[in-house]
């Protein structure tokens, strides 16, 4: 990657701390960095004129960038550590072991000790960590000795031998510092009273221990004892400084995953994490285009399954925003409020929403370029491939909308020079078609926009899109020639599914190349129609203006058609579905008033 194709993805690398992965042309991971900000840092590869041979291999080879957003330079740390010792992408030479990271541990023995290590073992003891400073532990622990006195020695305090006096109190006794549990001069109640404030001073809870200091430090003003009022605001001042938890590690938490979800028009921006062992091990991104009847329980419960069954995830909790129901999950789903696991679920949204302004910022290049290309590449290109007469300068693309089998609406979209003119879309309610009919609705809008032009004077399209095959493509030329627009602009039908182009009295269709410039701005007006058509759609839903169908059944309340509609997701399924299907959620005697309503709206459409 050199450094002008860098500069087309650079807008994308937020100005934040985080971690950055680099790619090469075979999706093999190269190299895992950090940085306080990671765009500068990025950025740092592809503007130095000077580089190491090493540094000058590595740009060489990269093809792809991908980063992870996190709170602070810690994390980033941390999150390193973890993906290099994961995946020892050869670039990062330098790997360190994990006795690199201090931990601190609370002993599981009598009278447990309090002391920094290296080593993390399996011997019941709890460790908190890894810290990134081994200054700042070692800090820590002196903080505590010098306000909690806890024993230092490696005595094996059983009841047995301090019952039989085998030992003597030493000289940190005498200096205060520990409290003689080996002559039995402390209990084993009072020591674990002492013992659960350095658990909190350890795990961030230090109001308490803040509120007792700066009540000491007020007596010793008051009495005048400035020098040792001194030293306690020093001893504040250094808790209010340290942080001893992370945001990417903590060995208490376990397995789990994290899965947070971003809307951005009908695009779902999905974030999936998965933390092990307390450590963020992935961090992936996709996005999914959002149908019609889709709701962000159903698109997020489908992410979550998903990614689980890409990386073959066994974590039996899953944290998410909101809760999703999930038919017989082997985990749980949470929605935290409060704490860790909170802090993970704000990292994982912050990435999927650094991830959902990279694709709007790829959308808006796209459409830039499009623009650039439309009058010297793009419509004469289009315009050769569709065999028009003049250039389409002014396109139209229509399209129908319909909810779940029910309460039709249409859109239109206008397209000048390859660009959307969005003052000229337009909505249509449709008003003459009773029912769901594809084609007369199409009939009924495309006569409806073409009258509007003729009687306001206005310009015709070079070239009209019809987003449907022969039979919508024939209902709207019947409006044409009632009209009296034949032979006036193009109008072609766009297959749904395969893209295949249809035009008016030709028995073949046109398939254009799939990654041909033609069929990519095809493919972008009609896509543009379907979000601007169920844009509205919902608008509509949610203002009240549409009914559920079910609604209309006598005996069938609220709950229950919800219910339906959750189950066989539209009404036209509900409509073919088999007497026990339906009894199965509604009970049998709705589920009969139901299909005896179906059965006569079909006796009344035959009659």
């Amino acid at each position: 990657m050199n450094a002008a194709s860098f500069q087309e993805i650079a807008a994308s690398i937020p100005h934040q701390p985080g971690i950055y992965k680099y790619f090469d042309g075979a999706d093999k991971l190269l190299y895992v960095g950090k940085a306080k900000d990671l765009r500068k840092r990025v950025s740092s590869y592809f503007s130095k004129t000077v580089q190491s041979y090493k540094t000058a291999e590595l740009v060489q080879r990269i093809r792809r960038i991908e980063f992870v957003v996190v709170n602070t330079e810690q994390d980033a740390f941390l999150l390193e550590n973890t993906l290099i010792k994961q995946h020892r992408p050869v670039f990062n030479i330098d790997l360190k072991d994990d006795k690199t990271y201090p931990y601190i541990v609370i002993k599981n023995e009598p009278f447990p000790r309090v002391f920094l290590t290296r080593r993390k073992l399996n011997d019941g003891s709890t460790y908190l960590g890894p810290f990134t400073s081994v200054g700042k532990v070692r800090e820590l622990l002196a903080f505590i000795r010098q306000n909690i006195p806890l024993r230092t020695c490696k005595l094996p305090l059983t009841e047995k031998n301090i019952q039989k006096g085998k030992f003597k109190v030493c000289l940190e006794y005498h200096l205060g510092n520990c409290k003689g549990p080996c002559a039995g001069l402390q209990t084993p109640d009072d020591y674990i009273a002492d013992l659960g404030q350095v658990k909190n001073i350890l795990r961030g809870k230090i109001t308490p221990v803040m509120q007792h200091l700066k009540a000491a430090m007020q007596q010793h003003v008051t009495g005048l004892e400035f020098e040792k009022a001194a030293q306690i605001k020093k001893k504040i001042e250094h808790l209010e400084q340290y942080q001893s938890k992370s945001g990417v590690v903590n060995p208490k938490m376990g397995d789990v995953d994290v899965c947070s979800m971003l809307m951005q028009d009908e695009m779902a921006c999905i974030n999936f994490m998965m933390v092990r062992n307390g450590a963020i091990t992935t961090s992936e991104n996709i996005a999914f285009t959002a149908k019609l009847a889709d709701l962000e329980q159903d698109i997020l419960s489908f992410a979550i399954s998903y990614f689980r069954n890409k990386f073959e995830s066994t974590a039996e909790e899953v944290i998410v925003p909101f809760l999703v129901e999930m038919l017989e999950a082997p985990f749980t789903i949470k929605v935290p409020k409060l704490g860790e696991k909170k802090t993970l679920l704000a990292l994982s949204e912050k990435n999927a929403a650094f991830f959902a302004a990279e694709q709007l910022r790829k959308k808006k290049l796209l459409l830039q370029e499009h623009s650039k290309q439309s009058k010297d590449q793009l419509l004469p290109g289009l315009q050769a491939d569709l065999h028009l007469a003049d250039l389409p300068e002014h396109i139209e693309c229509f399209d129908n909308s319909n909810f779940q089998g029910s309460f039709p609406v249409a859109a239109m979209v206008c397209f000048r020079n390859g660009m959307p003119s969005k003052k000229e879309y337009r909505h249509y309610n449709i008003k003459t078609v009773q029912g769901i009919n594809d084609f007369a609705s199409m009939k009924e809008v495309v006569y409806r926009r073409y009258k509007r032009l003729l009687q306001e004077g206005s310009a015709l399209p070079q070239l009209v899109i019809i987003d449907g095959g022969k039979g919508q493509l024939a209902a709207a030329n019947e409006s044409i020639r009632a009209l009296g627009l034949e032979g006036k602009m193009t109008v072609v039908g766009l297959a749904k599914n395969v893209e295949e182009i249809f035009f008016t009295g030709d028995r073949e269709s046109l398939k254009l190349p799939y990654q041909s410039a033609s069929l990519l701005l095809i493919r972008r007006i009609r896509d543009e129609v379907h979000r601007f058509g169920v844009s509205f759609h919902r608008q509509k839903r949610s203002s009240g203006t549409f009914k559920n169908e079910l609604s209309e059944i006598k005996g069938i309340g609220k709950a229950t058609s919800e219910a339906l509609l959750k189950h066989f997701k539209s009404v036209h399924k509900i409509e073919t579905a088999s007497l026990s299907e339906i009894a199965a959620i509604s009970g049998i005697e709705k589920a009969k008033r139901i299909q005896d309503y179906f059965a006569a709206k079909r006796s009344g459409e035959n009659a």
